[in-house]
């Protein structure tokens, strides 16, 4: 990316801009601290002044689903993040886990562009 300023984007945009700069950045509104995911211009409240804050990177597997191909397997988790919005990844690690484990995000450089996956972590990575 150039020397864009990452204000002038439009959320989508922002929110690529912080992955490809290794930054997992999710929305809040300043005026009532609720955090926001996916991206937008406004939170489900009607908030407008939202701003970009650093994720925890950790959640709870909410619900998790695999699919089977003959060319393999992968799963589709939709996790909760410790801030309380859901979004949807999956566990390129395992092929499937369960439901309430803790997760930790990263990072991951995809042919596509930068992705947030998550990991298992503690007793549930075992």
């Amino acid at each position: 990316m150039t020397t864009t300023d990452i204000s002038a984007l439009g959320p989508q945009a922002a929110y690529e801009a912080h992955l490809a700069a290794g930054r997992f950045m999710i929305q809040r509104a300043a005026s009532t601290g609720e955090y926001v995911f996916w991206p937008k211009v406004t939170s489900p409240t009607g908030a407008t002044d939202l701003e970009w804050v650093e994720a925890k990177g950790t959640g709870t597997i909410y619900a998790i689903t695999v699919n089977r191909a003959r060319a393999g397997s992968w799963n589709v988790a939709l996790v909760e993040l410790d801030e309380g919005v859901r979004m949807m990844s999956t566990l390129p690690e395992v092929e499937t886990a369960e439901i309430g484990a803790r997760v930790r995000a990263r990072i991951e450089t995809t042919e596509e562009g930068p992705r947030v996956v998550f990991d298992l972590t503690g007793e549930d990575a075992a």
